[in-house]
């Protein structure tokens, strides 16, 4: 069967093209202007010698250039390596050399790693963005010099390659918490299908305006938020970077309905004053990337007056693969399964467990949306797909009622004294202290009991809070052997591209 994921953008553009597909600082881009661009770009890779089934790595921050850049390579037929442009030159390197990256577009604004990247790899460069500026290494060329006038000058110079809906569309690079990044090898069709279905559990509408935030380069931000856009025909507010007054401008001003986000976003959004800003155009926001702690939820809740609908996915299923739906939702709850998709929860030998949360297990996913496997990586991929069903490495239940809870992540489990203990649990018990703005639990080395618990705590402006009031607290609240037996002040958590709390860095 043939198709490409690009098809979402021309078939958008043909019924609505004057339509804004991106809004950014005021700038409008129309489906119209943004599929024309698109199709001269991939014109341009296709004369620049690229083949089909070829990578194109994009270091982009979010920008009107990096839907160009997308969807240009998606037509040629070009697999695309999205890459955090914050990597430094031996991480860029190793992607590049990992994928067998044909070639690079950067952003200028951080053009020196990528050069010493490229140069290393033997991968030819361009810089989107501002022209030359100072200090810029020689010989770097330009993202307008793949901007090729064929897509212009008749038939077949814009034209969609027509691959198989079963290639590789998206390479994306997991965070190689156990190791090196591994690059999850996803579709044209499951990243279709996955956009399609999760535009449809939110009520996705083409008089959307899409709060887009979160990293294009992370899945959440390609799959959830610009292809579900693209898709149902609605425009992209796009904001470089999450800063909360710029995202609350960009909310009021782009008239925005939708706001997709991970849960310390939402919870920083939950603490700003929003007195005399016009936001009555919102109508509902998405959480996803991390769990979101009940507290956050009804604080947010409250303040905007939208619901938040909580789903799950990974990088390994091209987002999504569960959802709380408006009608059908549960508090804490991760949803059930999208259409087409199937979950369970396992044992370490694989059998399944039944409801209840006393069985405790790791869920495992299939459907349409899990991914071919690890970028040469056979033996990974065989363990991580067994018997059919992709091992998430997320310790969670599901109810009676088919609703799906996550506890934890496998690696993130605390075993004290040889009791289980799911810093998860005890986050939402610190999230609930009325002084602490933001916490993380983690586990340390003991002699003793194996691991001990420790919490790494933020407190609130004016808290006057101590580490016995924190431990004394959760005591109310918690079994002995859950309790922290430190805690950990910092003045903020560190934070991935996405907002997550880096609980790896916490540990070091």
């Amino acid at each position: 069967m043939s198709f490409n994921l690009a098809t979402i953008l021309h078939e958008t553009a043909v019924a609505t093209p004057s339509a804004p597909a991106g809004i950014a600082d005021g700038r409008v881009t129309s489906y119209r202007d943004l599929d024309e661009q698109s199709g001269r770009f991939a014109a341009g890779l296709r004369e620049s010698g690229l083949r089909p089934g070829q990578v194109v790595a994009l270091q982009l921050p979010n920008m009107p250039l990096f839907l160009t850049a997308y969807f240009g390579a998606l037509k040629a037929g070009a697999v695309v390596l999205p890459l955090n442009p914050l990597l430094r030159a031996p991480e860029i390197e190793y992607h590049l050399t990992d994928s067998s990256a044909r070639l690079m577009i950067a952003f200028s604004a951080v053009i020196s790693e990528a050069s010493k990247a490229c140069q290393a790899a033997g991968v030819p460069q361009y810089v989107a963005g501002p022209g030359p500026g100072p200090g810029e290494p020689e010989g770097i060329r330009h993202m307008s010099e793949l901007i090729s006038d064929a897509a212009l000058a008749g038939p077949g110079g814009g034209d969609i390659y027509p691959g198989n809906a079963d290639d590789t569309a998206v390479l994306v690079y997991t965070s190689g918490t156990t190791g090196k990044p591994k690059g999850a090898e996803l579709t044209h069709f499951q990243m279709y299908m996955n956009c399609t279905v999760a535009g449809e559990l939110f009520g996705a509408r083409r008089d959307d305006v899409t709060l887009a935030v979160l990293p294009f380069f992370h899945v959440f931000g390609l799959s959830s938020v610009i292809n579900v856009t693209v898709r149902y025909g609605g425009c992209l507010a796009i904001v470089p970077r999450f800063e909360p007054k710029a995202v609350l401008d960009a909310l009021e001003r782009d008239r925005c309905t939708v706001i997709p986000g991970v849960p310390t976003m939402l919870h920083a959004l939950a603490q700003q004053d929003i007195t005399g800003r016009n936001l009555s155009a919102l109508r509902v926001a998405v959480s996803g990337g991390a769990s979101l702690p009940k507290d956050v939820m009804r604080t947010f809740e409250s303040k905007y007056g939208i619901n938040v609908l909580e789903g799950y996915g990974l990088s390994e299923t091209a987002s999504t693969c569960s959802f709380n739906r408006a009608d059908d939702r549960r508090a804490l709850s991760i949803g059930k399964p999208i259409w087409g998709v199937q979950m369970q929860v396992a044992d370490v030998d694989d059998k399944v467990l039944p409801p209840g949360p006393e069985h405790v297990g790791e869920i495992l996913i299939r459907g349409h949306n899990v991914m071919k496997g690890y970028l040469g990586q056979p033996e990974i991929t065989a363990t991580t797909l067994r018997g059919g069903w992709l091992h998430t490495g997320d310790v969670g239940y599901v109810d009676e009622d088919g609703f799906y809870f996550i506890v934890d992540r496998i690696k993130d489990l605390v075993i004290r004294g040889g009791y289980n203990v799911y810093p998860r649990e005890i986050e939402e018990v610190l999230y609930s202290h009325p002084g602490i703005l933001e916490a993380a639990v983690i586990g340390k080395p003991d002699e003793r009991l194996g691991e001990e618990v420790v919490a790494v705590v933020v407190r609130r402006d004016g808290a006057d809070l101590d580490a016995e009031a924190v431990m004394a607290y959760c005591r109310e609240h918690l079994a002995a052997y859950k309790c922290p037996r430190e805690v950990r002040f910092m003045t903020e958590l560190p934070k991935g591209p996405t907002g997550k709390i880096l609980k790896t860095a916490l540990r070091r």
